[in-house]
């Protein structure tokens, strides 16, 4: 075939020369030409100033100079076809395959003769051109063209298809999440379907699904690398740009997609904490390991005798399924022959067999607390574990802490007696029942260790305790998704029952770090080392005296040293009695038990501070669900009763926002003075009707407020 035009090499008026703009090629005439700097027109009848360093080295045909600009037009008109048809036919890979291992770079030239005896400029071009294009087999180093090994071409390969991945995920995640965010602005129906999801690619949709799951949570998917999980923050960092800056843009677009339901607790995602109990399942040989040692130990202590026959008693609520405390309580005499008590608490056991470092003792550790919750509640432990095997529930010998303590007729310890064994316990009363046994003098039992309960509680006061009493509501959920409706009704109170527990759980926990401290048992201690004045100590129930009292107390830290806990008034405070339902008391158990048990403690002082930073963290992580949680079920509350007057307190009426508490649902609130005047003063009753309210950003603002008749 003919090989005409041929390739000039230099040049000058009337050469068609091609170069680079923005990666594409261009095809051009040079008008002018003087000391290597060119006047050229392109085929789009732009004139373009360039040096001829910038010129592809595929230079010609020349034609004579002077053509008119219709006349130059039609010849790069058919250039420019010629030059694409020809390349068209070029497979640049299967050139690739020719040249790779047997040489680093060639010029274009030599591509072509692969094709052609006697290429042309049409041929040269058109081959710079499609090697041009195969960037992923060779890169362009003028004049040049360097191969790309087999390895490169695998790595490029493979990032060209991830680019061309993401770029289609992000022109389908721009379309879906506008059309989402415009369904959230209009108020349209959540979850309902979406034309712009419907034809998804499904491929598309699961990485749009998991990115906007992972920023719901705060952090990448878990099951991409560092690189895709960059590459993913980069998508949605990208994808979000359109959309307004907006609190919670995730969770709403994935609610508004319906891959997320109405409510959904973002703080559970946060913490990566998982809901339930279906979490345990992957665990399934670490449980059952814990309960064939549960019911051989049992079987055990069960045949030599070593079941602790006293009848001890359980005070929970009715819905309580993780027992881990009971007592007994008896008129005892002192070694100096006073009379005094013998108060023995039994606490759950459940580090009786545990494997500490197994991947169910990580997990555990992970979850660190029990989440009581409006929606319901999931356990710390597996459910077989933590409600069933380790539960202090009646008619079944359970291993157990026994805290003896013999007081005095004050209630003040006079000796301090751990001990393991297996507890029977006798019953499992509730708090209601307590109370009306309390009332009724009907049960001999309960009735002591409320005399007892009352004395340790006396004991407290005159050692500067800070008692908070205040109404406790009971947020019930009723309905499903966006159709929930919440109810808030004040819990009917026990106060003799609630004070009996709460007593003997101070009194175990204080009197056993005591007791730890003596003997050389290293825990973990809530301490509050503060000094109190006189008017911050006592019984408190006022809103406004509340609200004065908690800002002069600090919040407790976690140390393993044994130092006061002002409110508590205690010298010395290791949680230890919720060994199922807190991790930390979980590792005060296991102290306790080594010791008694080897004469040394699990874990030395060291190992056991070395634990704390990471433990006090992780219980900040999920305290936050326990404490957010309940307050946006009650902004809901408020949000479904908009406009409705609630009764509130002044507590605090300094300032130009005075602050006010509802009571009746525990929940405080700012408003501008001047909403209700300059005659503020603490204690004040109103009533406030409340305007905008989202309970997903916690805002709560007062519409209307006024002083209550």
């Amino acid at each position: 075939m003919s090989m005409t035009p041929k390739l000039s090499g230099f040049p000058r008026p009337g050469s068609v020369v091609e170069f680079l703009q923005d990666n594409e090629t261009h095809l051009a005439w040079v008008l002018e030409e003087a000391s290597d700097k060119l006047r050229l027109l392109t085929r789009t009848k732009r004139e373009v100033k360039l040096t001829a360093s910038r010129l592809l080295p595929w230079i010609g045909p020349d034609y004579a100079p002077g053509a008119t600009r219709e006349e130059i037009g039609h010849r790069l008109d058919a250039h420019e076809a010629r030059r694409r048809e020809i390349a068209a036919g070029i497979d640049p890979l299967e050139l690739w395959g020719m040249a790779q291992g047997e040489m680093e770079r060639a010029p274009a030239q030599w591509f072509a003769t692969l094709l052609w005896n006697e290429p042309g400029v049409d041929e040269l071009a058109a081959m710079g051109r499609a090697l041009l294009a195969a960037k992923t087999h060779f890169k362009f180093q003028p004049p040049e063209f360097e191969i790309y090994p087999a390895e490169k071409v695998e790595a490029r390969t493979a990032q060209q298809r991830a680019e061309k991945e993401r770029e289609a995920v992000s022109s389908a995640g721009h379309a879906l999440f506008s059309a989402l965010y415009a369904r959230i602005k209009s108020g349209q129906p959540l979850g309902a379907p979406v034309p712009e999801a419907r034809d998804l690619d499904p491929e598309i949709a699961q990485r749009l699904r998991d990115m906007l799951l992972a920023q719901v949570a705060g952090a990448s998917s878990p099951h991409l690398s560092s690189a895709e999980a960059d590459a993913q923050t980069k998508l949605w960092e990208s994808l979000k740009k359109p959309l307004p800056d907006q609190p919670h843009l995730p969770l709403l677009l994935a609610q508004a997609w319906g891959i997320l339901p109405a409510h959904h607790n973002f703080l559970l995602d946060q913490a990566g904490y998982a809901w339930g109990d279906a979490w345990n399942d992957v665990f399934g040989p670490d449980i059952e390991a814990q309960i064939d040692r549960f019911e051989a130990l049992k079987a055990q202590a069960v045949e030599n005798g070593e079941v602790d026959p006293t009848p001890y008693v359980s005070i929970d609520a009715a819905t309580t399924k993780d027992i881990d405390d009971a007592f007994f309580v008896r008129r005892a005499e002192l070694p100096d022959g006073a009379p005094g008590y013998l108060c023995a608490v039994a606490l759950a056991r459940p580090t009786l067999a545990w494997d500490f470092g197994s991947p169910l003792d990580r997990e555990v550790f992970s979850r660190v607390t029990s989440l009581y919750l409006p929606e319901g509640d999931a356990h710390m432990m597996p459910e077989l574990l933590g409600t069933g095997q380790f539960s202090l529930t009646a008619g079944s010998p359970k291993p157990a802490l026994i805290a003896e303590f013999l007081l005095d007729a004050r209630g003040e310890i006079v000796e301090t007696r751990p001990r393991l064994t297996w507890a029977n316990i006798a019953r499992n009363v509730t708090y209601e029942d307590a109370q009306a046994a309390l009332d009724a003098g009907s049960d001999e039992q309960i009735c002591l260790a409320g005399v007892l309960a009352k004395e340790l509680f006396a004991r407290r006061l005159e050692r500067g305790a800070v008692v908070i009493q205040r109404p406790e509501p009971s947020v019930r959920l009723s309905g499903e998704g966006a159709d929930t409706r919440v109810d808030i009704t004040l819990k009917p109170g026990s106060p003799d029952a609630e004070l009996l527990v709460s007593e003997f759980m101070i009194l175990a926990n204080c009197g056993l770090a005591r007791w730890a401290a003596e003997h050389g048992v290293p825990l973990l201690h809530r301490t509050q080392n503060i000094a109190l004045p006189p008017s911050a100590t006592g019984v408190f129930s006022d809103p406004a005296d509340i609200t004065r009292v908690v800002k002069l107390l600090a919040p407790p830290a976690l140390e393993c040293q044994p130092k006061r806990h002002a409110a508590l008034a205690c010298d010395a405070y290791a949680t230890i009695t919720s060994p199922i339902r807190r991790y930390t008391d979980f590792l005060n158990m296991a102290q306790v038990q080594s010791h008694l048990a080897t004469g040394a403690p699990r874990l030395d002082l060291a190992a056991l501070e070395a634990i704390v930073p990471h433990l006090s963290a992780r219980i900040q992580e999920v305290g936050q669900i326990q404490r957010f949680r309940p307050r946006y079920w009650k902004l809901v509350y408020l949000a479904q009763h908009r406009k409705e007057p609630f009764p509130a307190v002044v507590v605090e009426d300094t300032g130009p926002y005075p602050t006010l508490s509802l009571p009746d649902i525990q929940i405080t609130v700012r408003l501008p003075r001047n909403m209700l005047g300059e005659k503020l003063y603490p204690g004040m009753p109103v009533e406030v009707v409340f305007g905008r309210i989202d309970p997903l950003t916690n805002e709560l603002k007062v519409l209307e407020a006024r002083e209550a008749e």
